[in-house]
């Protein structure tokens, strides 16, 4: 064993030891979405007398902090986004609208003296500090300047009388006696049922309670022991609010509700177990034909699967990344496109083994990894710019989804390249394993390429009767998006969609006509399921959903809310020019990488094959009328690494080819079309089993993963199809008609049989 494998093999095991240790101590923070909750994305407004920049967004999340907690929720999560946005997540909260409307509230507090009542038909005062609010009855009150605030109040309690007669109220207590005891002193003044023997207690602009002070209080003396009793016939829980509410103070700026999600805990169980179904199915199929085809280096490239999904996993629990469920689709699907770079390894031994048998397996194993090195570094680093640009430019679940990927694929790269070396060396330098080198899995070329040596096809011979066929599928695809248009899931469009599982079938047809005799013609009603319904409207107030709710749960018998999503108008505005600025930035980013390794020919080939694979998918979705959201924008952008993975692996066989064409097997005069092709034809065997490989992990997932992750897994089994056809058909072509009309270099002619000699 030399030293540089026993150095590789002391880090792998360091570093599965390492994973295993993190894997049993911390546990993964699971996101709301797996195990039910309520996330609410609140955004501070300016008010007239204060601006909602950072500062006042940091004191106001330290108000709702303290209103959270009042709230008695188990590990609730509160957080600030950006400079005026903040993320309240609280686990098990299935029914959002009290939590929605204590967090909301402004919570301004203050204890107005009575100046009497106004007449009907009064103009509202015209001195500043004097207003006019209806009390409890509905009774308009004028009310002079506030004497006290919330933030004279040390503390306020619900509680019941214990007579029974009085029913809830809130007792509050003051931090300075004396302010209380002039406001109700000045108020004793007044004889017995006259207004101004009030005192009116306002919270957020709305009397919520204005007593008379006892006759029992003399005049100038007041009410002394520092503390009241707030009445109004309250309920226990409205009581309880409004003294978590004054307990918590009064947000320093208002705030709105721009977001909202809720998944039940049941909806949350379904898909962690469809999605582990899908796994393990997945797994076992992909091992199975790893196995198969590669036989030992299979068995071993297994072996590194599996420390690849517990690094993977520990990673993920040492950052403290919450696992979504779009992350964890990411992570099923970084278990096929680990896959990737272990087929890459393996197809290049095979190559060298058969080229230069007599140096024996370790040396083809060790060109093989030597080799390959180059295409798996780029095809992976493009897929982290995809992972990147979603975690930057996006949000919520689709950030979770960018973060797993690019653990994964980072854990991928050292699965293959470091623990799969290890594995594959101390293999090969066993005796019993050399006497049998067709045991190994390397010794033969396979069948694919067998059958491509045998036909050799020309397929460059017909590059524009390709690039044509692109053209019309691409033609194709754009028409399903001008004739359908596209199907804008609420995060993109704003307004409000909730599912229901309903304990019986509920005709579509009937649901819409009873929501449109409710209220809502305009709802959009779906089914998402045997007995799911899925009900999407404009932006809806709680109220005007708890009707929604009612109607549904007529026609069911049962009808239980199992997701409720609420997205602000300006949120999905926003989200839409994220989505665009995530495209815009992944093609340009993508182009300057591939500008800066090969050559612009091969850059501009690339993305035009991803733009060309990016808008097929969005046309087929189109078509098919399924919905453009977060979860189709996170397979949109893998679909663009996955193309880009496939083209830089043909041009990285191009580019070696065209370097080493002295040789016999690539004579100098070759043409770049002939080069071009035969990369095509030595990468077609690595192309197909890492398809094969993906396509067991997204075959699992769609049909097992639920109706939340079928959607998903279509988009990218459409998405690898697309690219394995453009990387061959779209991409090398473009790339081979490109480089014909390129400028030749200094010193070389173009004539007829003559080619440039262009460093690709």
């Amino acid at each position: 064993m030399t030293r540089a494998t026993r150095v590789r093999a002391f880090f792998a095991l360091a570093v599965v030891a390492l994973s295993l240790y993190i894997a049993a101590a911390v546990p993964v923070r699971l996101g709301l979405d797996l195990r039910g909750g309520t996330q609410i994305v609140l955004e501070t407004r300016d008010s007239p007398t204060a601006e909602a920049d950072p500062a006042a967004t940091d004191r106001t999340l330290e108000v709702l902090r303290r209103r959270v907690d009042a709230l008695g929720v188990a590990e609730p999560a509160i957080a600030r986004s950006g400079d005026n946005r903040i993320i309240v997540e609280l686990p098990g909260v299935q029914d959002p609208r009290e939590a929605a409307d204590v967090l909301g509230r402004t919570a301004q507090l203050t204890f107005h003296p009575v100046l009497g009542a106004a007449e009907p038909g009064q103009a509202p005062p015209e001195r500043p500090k004097e207003r006019t609010l209806p009390d409890e009855s509905g009774q308009r009150l004028r009310l002079g300047p506030s004497a006290l605030t919330g933030a004279d109040v040390e503390g306020a309690e619900a509680r019941i009388d214990q007579q029974g007669v009085g029913g809830w109220f809130v007792s509050v207590d003051f931090k300075d006696a004396g302010g209380w005891a002039d406001l109700t002193g000045a108020a004793a003044c007044a004889p017995a049922g006259d207004p101004t023997r009030r005192v009116a207690i306002v919270l957020d602009d709305k009397v919520i309670s204005s007593p008379q002070v006892d006759p029992s209080v003399a005049c100038r003396t007041g009410i002394t022991g520092g503390g009241t009793q707030i009445t109004g016939s309250f309920s226990q829980s409205e009581a309880r609010e409004l003294a978590l509410l004054i307990n918590g103070g009064a947000l320093p700026v208002p705030v709105e509700t721009v977001e909202q999600r809720t998944v039940g805990p049941t909806l949350g169980a379904q898909a962690i177990r469809a999605s582990a179904q899908a796994a393990v199915i997945g797994t076992v199929l992909t091992s199975l034909f790893l196995i198969a085809v590669y036989r030992l280096m299979g068995t071993l490239a297994v072996l590194a699967l599996a420390c690849y999904g517990l690094i993977s996993y520990a990673a993920l629990a040492a950052l403290g990344a919450t696992l979504t469920l779009p992350g964890l689709a990411g992570f099923v699907l970084a278990i096929g496109m680990a896959v990737d770079a272990n087929v890459l390894v393996f197809e290049r031994a095979r190559e060298e083994y058969a080229t230069r048998r007599r140096k024996g397996l370790r040396s083809a194993l060790t060109a093989g990894f030597r080799n390959a090195f180059s295409a798996i570094a780029d095809s992976n680093i493009t897929t982290l710019i995809a992972a990147g640009l979603l975690f930057f430019l996006a949000s919520g679940p689709v950030r979770g989804f960018g973060v797993t990927l690019g653990i994964g694929v980072l854990a991928s790269m050292l699965s293959a390249l470091v623990i799969t070396r290890v594995l594959a060396d101390f293999a090969v330098a066993r005796r019993a394993v050399r006497r049998r080198p067709r045991f190994t899995g390397i010794a033969g070329t396979g069948t694919v390429r067998n059958w491509l040596s045998r036909r050799n096809p020309d397929l460059m011979r017909h590059r524009r009767r390709w690039l044509a066929l692109s053209a019309a599928a691409l033609v194709l695809a754009t028409s399903g998006i001008v004739v359908r248009g596209l199907n804008f899931g609420v995060e993109f469009t704003g307004g409000r969609l909730i599912e229901y599982s309903t304990s019986a079938p509920v005709s579509v047809d009937r649901a819409r006509d009873a929501l449109a005799d409710a209220g809502f013609p305009r709802a959009v009603v779906q089914t998402s399921g045997e007995d799911a319904l899925t009900v999407r409207t404009d932006e809806l107030s709680n109220a005007e959903e708890a009707r929604i709710t009612q109607t549904i749960d007529d026609l069911a018998g049962t009808a239980e809310k199992t997701r409720d999503e609420l997205i602000g108008p300006s949120l999905g505005a926003e989200l839409r020019r994220g989505a665009v600025i995530a495209l815009a930035a992944a093609l340009a980013a993508q182009l300057l990488y591939l500008a800066v390794r090969f050559r612009w020919t091969f850059g501009t080939a690339a993305v035009a094959a991803m733009a060309h694979d990016a808008l097929i998918l969005i046309g087929v979705f189109a078509w098919l009328g399924k919905p453009i959201d977060g979860v189709f924008l996170a397979a949109l952008l893998t679909v663009i690494g996955y193309s880009v993975n496939d083209s830089v692996v043909v041009f990285d066989r191009i580019r070696e080819l065209w370097a080493g064409r002295k040789t016999a097997a690539a004579p100098r005069k070759t043409p770049f079309a002939r080069i071009t092709n035969t990369a095509i034809l030595q990468t077609v065997p690595r192309t197909i089993n890492t398809g094969m490989g993906a396509a067991f992990i997204l075959s699992a997932l769609a049909l097992l993963g639920g109706d939340s992750l079928t959607d998903f897994a279509l988009a990218l089994l459409i998405g690898i199809v697309v690219g394995t056809y453009s990387s061959m058909f779209t991409a090398a072509p473009l790339a081979v008609e490109l480089h014909s009309r390129g400028t030749p270099p200094p010193g070389t002619t173009r004539g007829a049989g003559t080619q440039s000699t262009q460093t690709p």
